[in-house]
């Protein structure tokens, strides 16, 4: 059944190969005539492109000729012509789809024809990157092509820098600045933006903390490129992307936790799920650390912020390592990226796992944050109107590609037949075993003076090994998180003569290893001969020291090999103490082991590397169902994200400010209305129910008590719309009739106040802005409390999905009308704030008494523009009604 299946995907994939040669021998046809235009007129092609789209001529229909003419640049400016195959995987980014190119086909040059195509449209066009390296130097490399097309090209790096192409740039002027340094909101008015997947979606969240609209970075998100895009959608997708602030929990708690953690015994006090990734008190280990603490129930109500440090003390000490799952560097915990082996810094641990990181490792303790706004990558790029994307393996994770982000993924032949021989797995009975082997094998390989990558899993592995070959006294270059500085150094050398790398996973994406001496001589005779004698050897040897979680990340370091055509051989040595074995395929692996026999020496059999690659099938989905139930969880808050940003940029742009007042006006007034009138009445009833009274008097009772109703309802209506008793007029006794006055007295106020004083406007927007964020950092805290405890709904037969769901839209409920609340019943406070802050001052309603309601009113109105009763001759509104 299943290789049925694998006949019909690839039967499928065949049929879209045969459908984009069509369009790749449309393409081609415009070569000759591209050919014989000049530079000028070859330029001037975008103005041609850009009339066309004007005049509503589809993207589609010029797609052709515009790729042809990015191919013609390419060729001319950087000598580079696109292959077929670079022209297929553009298209089929263009389409809005995943391109799987194998390592070294040159997605770099590919994305330009799709970038170039929607950026023409005029709307932001993002080329989506795993490092601050790979943005700065593609948008470097690429930058040329698109400024002799008159495109603008930008870059985003940490820290809030940006980097804009410099148009008048002059390679032969060594003075001349390729990229000048540039602001934010330039870089994102760039017709291309490269930047990393953070700090695209730290500046969306940004964007949406503002409380001006000249603050704003980001324009409409309308077309992305995600390079590496399995890493980011899919690895990175577990974890959000969070913008906090310090809270003003107490630090010592930490040190107090920590100190008693460390005096657990394994098994005795605690047992360790490795699969899980958690460690779980038995009671033994609970009653000790109530008394280590001195707490009668660590588990009571009072002590529950207490059980959550415990919690985060034992993964702290139990489950994650230095040097594995993060170091330490400037008196920092610093988290190490599990996927591609890179240090993150500034981002942290958050629910007070990193300051229990922290205490065990006696650093300082920073203080437990406070979201202010927060998004996961899988949402974020759910907004751009058209994504797609590019990775050397994305046909194992097909599946998740389609049902969480609707892309379907296309594979791309090689430019050039793969030479690369994928040698069987040895599997070894420990890991002493196995890095004695590997340290055997590489001493061979680097007599002959064939180069050498070793994948590691950690930076504790690498350096593990590291030490293991100085003893054997081989030279090499180790490439960690530690020495990211010089990546691409490391990586640039690793394909020369006698070369031997140690790695992690770093040096599995976003990086070519090229054969042969320096890559940038590689026009000279001395580069060719060496070029020449690596690939006499066999070209790169790749060596993996253990099996990853997922096969596309073993995949990627085998990719590192057989590039465009060359040889190469890939190896993967595999041990039963690895993590991955252990957690995952231990028992039955071992069993399979038993019956083959096996000491020191290595087996290469069939039966244990399809288990091994059925534990990795395994794993795979096991980590889709989490993010697939991460996915449903966020969705809820998606949708609420949505509707309070939307409200947000609304009020930013001054856009309807004025009809979502009114309707926070309507809600409120309607709410004090039917709120006092039904309390009224109720007692009323109670009333003429007790009383023994004659009927005359109940009649008189029941009047006094309407007029006393009215009342009521005027007094509180008039905390939100000043002097409303004043304007209101004296034979109301309805209360549907106040809600209509009410609002026409609201568009009196808002016009005095607001219109016809400009100046107040910013206060206003700031006001109601103020309002909503604050209600709104409270609610992600209570959302985030809620997501904790809702698994425990389970117990009571409830689906806690459901559950979570129905909570979650009471609880937005309510912070929607605590946001109508609140802005309704200080708005027209903010007049007051402006005087106090030095505005010009604002006409005020004249300040009259009231008789009680059911007289007639004894004081005559006076309207804002009638003459001044001073005998000034201005308008009131410009005299004493000021």
């Amino acid at each position: 059944m299943f290789t049925k299946l694998l006949n019909i995907f690839s039967d499928s994939n065949e049929k879209i190969i045969d459908q984009l040669q069509t369009k790749i021998d449309l393409i081609n046809s415009f070569e000759d005539s591209l050919i014989n235009l000049t530079n000028e007129e070859l330029t001037n092609k975008t103005e041609y492109f850009r009339n066309k789209l004007s005049d509503n001529i589809s993207l589609d229909e010029i797609m052709p000729e515009a790729f042809a003419v990015v191919r013609e640049a390419s060729k001319r400016i950087l000598g580079q012509r696109h292959y077929d195959v670079q022209i297929m995987g553009g298209i089929v980014l263009y389409q809005g789809s995943i391109s799987e190119m194998k390592t070294g086909e040159g997605k770099t040059l590919t994305a330009t024809l799709p970038l170039y195509l929607n950026a023409l449209e005029g709307g932001s066009v993002h080329l989506v990157t795993v490092n601050d390296y790979l943005s700065r130097r593609d948008c470097s490399w690429m930058g040329p092509v698109f400024n002799f097309l008159g495109i603008s090209v930008a870059c985003l790096q940490y820290n809030g820098k940006a980097f804009i192409y410099n148009e008048n740039f002059d390679a032969q002027n060594k003075s001349s600045q390729q990229l000048i340094e540039s602001s934010r909101k330039d870089a994102y008015l760039a017709d291309i933006t490269y930047g990393t997947n953070n700090e695209f979606g730290f500046d969306y969240l940004r964007d949406n903390m503002v409380i001006q609209s000249g603050q704003l970075s980001q324009r409409s998100r309308n077309f992305a490129i995600v390079d590496e895009v399995d890493n980011i959608l899919i690895d990175e997708a577990r974890t959000p992307l969070i913008i906090s602030g310090p809270s003003q929990q107490p630090t010592d708690l930490y040190k107090k936790v920590n100190q008693a953690v460390k005096q657990l015994q394994i098994q005795e006090d605690f047992e360790i799920s490795e699969k899980e990734r958690t460690a779980l008190l038995t009671e033994d280990g609970i009653s000790k650390l109530e008394t280590l603490l001195n707490v009668e129930n660590m588990y009571s109500q009072e002590n529950y912020l207490l059980a959550h440090y415990v919690e985060n003390s034992l993964k702290a000490h139990y489950i994650f390592a230095k040097d594995v799952d993060y170091v330490l560097s400037n008196g920092e915990v610093v988290i190490v990226d599990e996927f591609t082996g890179r240090l993150m810094p500034g981002r942290r641990y958050s629910e007070g796992l990193h300051q229990s990181l922290e205490a065990k490792e006696q650093v300082r303790i920073q203080q437990e944050s406070i979201t202010y706004a927060t998004i996961t990558l899988q949402n974020y790029f759910r907004l751009y109107n058209k994504l797609s994307g590019m990775t050397g393996t994305a046909a194992t994770e097909a599946e998740e590609f389609f049902k969480i982000y609707k892309l379907e993924s296309v594979s791309i032949p090689t430019h050039k037949p793969m030479l690369r021989e994928d040698l069987n797995d040895l599997i070894f009975l420990n890991e002493s075993y196995k890095f004695n082997a590997v340290v055997e094998h590489i001493n061979k390989l680097y007599n002959t003076k064939r180069p050498v990558l070793i994948g590691t899993g950690s930076i504790e592995k690498s350096e593990q090994l590291s030490l293991l070959l100085k003893k054997q006294r081989i030279p090499h270059q180790i490439l960690n998180a530690k020495q990211h500085e010089k990546e691409a150094t490391i990586v640039a050398q690793a394909g020369r003569l006698g070369s031997v790398t140690v790695s992690t996973n770093m040096a599995g994406r976003g990086t070519d290893i090229v054969l042969g001496g320096n890559p940038e001589d590689r026009d000279s005779n001395e580069w060719q001969k060496e070029h020449d004698k690596v690939i006499e050897l066999g070209g790169l040897y790749i060596i993996g020291t253990e099996r990853h979680e997922a096969r596309r990340i073993d995949n990627q370091l085998r990719g590192r090999s057989g590039r465009q055509g060359d040889p190469g051989t890939t190896q993967f040595y595999v041990s039963l103490q690895d993590d991955q074995m252990r957690r995952f395929g231990g028992e039955r692996i071992q069993g399979i082991m038993n019956k083959v026999g096996m000491d020191d020496k290595p087996v290469t059999n069939s039966w244990v590397t399809r288990a091994i690659n059925q534990t990795q099938i395994k794993m795979e989905g096991h980590n889709f169902d989490i993010r697939k139930h991460l996915v449903e969880y966020d969705d809820v808050m998606n949708i609420q994200r949505s509707i309070i940003y939307e409200k947000r940029m609304n009020i930013l742009s001054n856009n309807s400010l004025k009809i979502i007042l009114e309707e926070m006006f309507t809600k409120e007034l309607e709410n004090i209305v039917d709120t006092l009138y039904e309390e009224q009445s109720y007692n009323n009833s109670n009333n003429s129910n007790n009383s023994n009274n004659s009927n005359n008097s109940n009649n008189s009772n029941n009047s006094n008590n309407s007029n006393n109703s009215i009342l009521t309802i005027l007094v509180e209506i008039e905390k939100i719309l000043p002097e409303f008793q004043d304007f209101i007029p004296s034979e109301v006794d309805n209360p549907d009739q106040i809600i209509t006055i009410g609002l026409e007295y609201f568009e009196k106020l808002y016009t005095e106040q607001f219109i016809e004083n400009q100046n107040f406007i910013e206060l206003q927007t700031g006001f109601m802005l103020r309002v909503i964020d604050s209600v709104w950092v409270e609610h992600l805290t209570t959302m985030q409390n809620l997501r904790e405890s809702i698994g425990l709904q389970a117990y009571g037969q409830r689906d806690p999905l459901v559950m979570y769901k129905r909570e979650s839209r009471n609880l937005f409920d309510a912070i929607i009308n605590k946001i109508g609340q609140g802005i309704a019943q200080n708005i027209f406070n903010v007049s007051k704030i402006a005087n106090l802050k030095g505005y010009k001052s604002q006409p005020k309603i004249s300040q009259q008494n009231s008789n009680q309601i059911g007289s007639v009113n004894s004081h005559t109105r006076i309207g804002r523009n009638d003459p001044c009763t001073c005998g000034s001759g201005k308008k009131y509104k410009r005299c004493h009604g000021s």
